[in-house]
């Protein structure tokens, strides 16, 4: 997706209903938590690990990923922080 407007609208007509940007700083890292939502994000810029089901995936800039809604899952951002897109689907 090459901007924002594109993504919000991509993911609003799969059926996410929520759309929003965030930003982590470097070096973050969550404790394992879940959300009672799915997720699917974009990565505008930086890096950062993903960890699900005990497997962490490296996810960098323009790539995309899907956590389930009550998914225990953790994160840890790169060196740079990162920048998201995030679409969540509440219902």
């Amino acid at each position: 997706m090459k901007t924002f407007e594109q993504f919000k609208a991509v993911t609003m007509a799969e059926g996410f209903d929520e759309v929003l940007t965030r930003e982590w700083g470097a070096n973050h890292e969550t404790p394992v938590h879940e959300h009672p939502f799915e997720a699917f994000g974009f990565i505008v810029k930086g890096e950062f690990w993903l960890t699900m089901d005990g497997k962490a995936t490296h996810l960098n800039q323009g790539d995309t990923f899907r956590v389930s809604r009550n998914m225990p899952h953790q994160e840890k951002y790169g060196p740079q922080g990162a920048s998201l897109w995030i679409a969540r689907m509440n219902q």
